[in-house]
């Protein structure tokens, strides 16, 4: 089972902004973590800073630790690109390169040189399956990506996502552009991926957190509120998160 635990993180932008202050948190392996709160409260640097994204970013410091079964992945002598094959991310919005179905889903294989075609042909079926998908695509596999529909898009990055055999699956607002069929799809996905899959999910609602949360954590501005179970929708510790999940602010 994947364990992630992050120590003490803290990432400032060079602008001065401060995106996350000290947070310390144990995420749930094989379940489905949810970061929730408003705008600007880190959520997302914290999912780029998983990823190894934000160093691509203005970033000017970045502390801390983020544990992966015990191996620190901020660690400069870290594999980058080993990293975001093994933790995965999904943003708002698909983002379907500019080729057929297949090729899409065979893309980092492709890019790993992975050209066996047998290989290539279990792991875009495998994906396509997991994304429930298959069906749907099955016979017309050379058409072009953008020919699917924008949940069936989203489900294509997905599969390209999961054909990597990641051990983290990490979803950035991934229903906030889907209409509330294709959301419903996707909600329904994500509880079957867990059993493989460790998950963690900035929902864009507080309803999505609610209904999809095995564990949870409250960020607001930078801070990490508070973590709990789903338990913590219905009875916060702190004032703070009841009056967000009430909907006096956000």
């Amino acid at each position: 089972m994947t364990e992630i635990i992050i120590e003490h993180l803290t990432v400032r932008y060079s602008d001065g902004a401060e995106s996350l202050r000290d947070v310390s948190m144990e995420m749930k392996g094989n379940a489905i973590n949810v970061l929730f709160g408003p705008a600007g409260g880190g959520k997302s640097t914290l999912l780029r800073t998983m990823n190894r994204l934000n160093d691509l970013a203005d970033v000017s410091e970045v502390s801390g630790k983020i544990l992966l079964n015990g191996v620190n992945i901020l660690d400069s002598e870290v594999d980058v690109i080993d990293l975001r094959r093994r933790v995965g991310i999904l943003f708002s919005r698909p983002i379907p390169l500019p080729l057929s179905i297949y090729e899409n889903v065979c893309y980092g294989l492709r890019m790993a040189g992975i050209r066996k075609k047998s290989v290539l042909d279990e792991a875009v079926e495998w994906g396509l399956r997991m994304a429930v998908l298959w069906d749907e695509v099955n016979d017309r596999l050379n058409d072009p990506a953008n020919s699917l529909s924008g949940g069936q898009q989203q489900r294509l990055c997905l599969a390209r996502t999961l054909a990597l055999r990641p051990e983290v699956v990490m979803l950035d607002e991934p229903t906030s552009a889907l209409d509330p069929v294709s959301t419903a799809r996707i909600e329904s996905l994500l509880m079957e991926l867990k059993q493989q899959f460790t998950i963690i999910l900035a929902p864009h609602n507080t309803q999505q957190a609610a209904r999809m949360a095995d564990f949870a954590g409250f960020f607001l501005q930078g801070e990490l509120i508070e973590t709990g179970d789903s338990g913590i929708f219905t009875n916060p510790r702190d004032k703070r998160t009841q009056e967000y999940i009430e909907g006096r602010f956000g």
